[in-house]
């Protein structure tokens, strides 16, 4: 069989791979501590789960329209008004399989060939396959340790090139928990205003933000810069909805249209009662976030407090939002595959190697677990390092 270029370029998820590797070892009995998972550990909540059923058994299982029904589209504009500062009508929105699959849509359709994309480092391990697949070309903007990973007005445009179409934001990010603050952003607007580069805000951890933090939607800071972001949301994390697979995006009509058509002949609507369902997510009173909030920056805080004990081997930036710390491990002389293999064969604890991210000297670590399984797992990664 020989395969199109276009699908051998595409490299597999290491995230994915190292996940299906605990989760086997677990089946096999083995006592492992899993700090892979890009999910929430709680479930999806009762009230979310019943209209997904109430659904189903009212016969609302057949074909909706391809960008989502009406009056999901109407609680999507509602929501962003009132969490985002953001005015939209429904035919600004578009309602797909995820959020994963609106970035690629709208990738596909704002990316020509040879077309270049700004993508901070570290990065979200999928943003270089989904360029690869719309035939443009990732233009990596390193960022450091100092610079709390962020990127800066000044680093994007010495990237920047006549060829520059669009920059991908992650805020709060995958791998690091970094939060874009407002002045930062405002400088990062100016940037794309003035060069006019399309900004992909993917904002799906935007629930998930500590130490009193706001979240700030690029979007909401100049009509100018609306018109220029495509805001990608879901409800995968903030709801613990990971295997429902619905997400949404915001972005001027005709940028709409077109990834509504392109849906039109890729996946066609998203499933019908699980719509359903995201109404009934929209319900849920604004305690529930803040108490999930509260759970996984207890958890953070629990993480921190232990890596500073092993401060001579490893490094760490504090995460202000998601559910990542991404640990530095460059004093071990070690790079992050080999890291990771030997901690899950030796120790059977579970992270991600940095890799995938564009740092091959870091780990990434989930603390969507709980607070013992954080323990157990931090206590045998001390006492690993101790031993190298």
């Amino acid at each position: 069989m020989i395969l199109s270029s276009r699908a051998q370029k595409v490299s597999p998820s290491a995230t994915l791979q190292i996940t299906a590797t605990a989760k086997r070892m677990v089946k096999e009995g083995k006592d492992v501590v899993a700090f892979g998972a890009g999910e929430p550990d709680f479930d999806t909540p009762e009230a979310i789960k019943a209209a997904a059923i109430a659904a189903i058994q009212s016969g609302f299982t057949r074909y909706t329209p391809t960008s989502g029904i009406p009056e999901l589209k109407d609680a999507i504009v509602k929501k962003l008004k009132e969490d985002n500062g953001l005015d939209y009508t429904a035919k600004n929105i578009i309602v797909s399989c995820g959020a994963k699959h609106s970035l690629y849509n709208i990738l596909q359709v704002l990316v020509d060939e040879g077309d270049e994309v700004l993508i901070p480092v570290p990065y979200w391990v999928s943003y270089p396959e989904m360029v690869k697949l719309a035939g443009g070309r990732s233009v990596f903007v390193r960022t450091t340790l100092k610079e709390n990973f962020k990127v800066t007005a000044q680093s994007l445009q010495a990237h920047a090139s006549a060829k520059t179409k669009v920059l991908i934001l992650n805020s709060p990010s995958n791998p690091c928990g970094v939060v874009y603050h407002q002045k930062e952003l405002e400088t990062i607007a100016e940037f794309c205003v003035r060069n006019h580069i399309f900004c992909i805000s993917d904002e799906i951890y935007e629930k998930i933000i500590f130490d009193g933090i706001r979240h700030v939607s690029i979007a909401s800071l100049s009509e100018d810069m609306k018109s220029l972001t495509v805001t990608v949301n879901g409800f995968s994390k903030s709801y613990a909805m990971t295997g429902w697979r619905l997400g949404y995006l915001a972005a001027e009509s005709e940028i709409a249209q077109a990834v509504s058509n392109l849906q039109d002949h890729s996946t066609s609507n998203p499933t019908s009662f699980v719509q359903k369902a995201a109404l009934a997510a929209f319900s849920l009173d604004r305690a529930f976030f803040a108490e999930i909030a509260e759970k996984f920056q207890q958890r953070r805080d629990a993480i921190v407090s232990r890596l500073d004990r092993m401060k001579q081997y490893l490094g760490y930036i504090r995460p202000e939002g998601a559910f990542y710390i991404f640990v530095d491990i460059k004093k071990t002389g070690i790079d992050s595959f080999t890291f990771a293999k030997r901690l899950l064969e030796e120790k059977h604890v579970a992270l991600i190697p940095g890799g995938p991210f564009g740092c091959d000297d870091y780990v990434r670590i989930s603390f969507a677990t709980s607070m013992e399984k954080i323990k157990a797992g931090l206590d045998r990664i001390e006492e690993w390092v101790n031993q190298l």
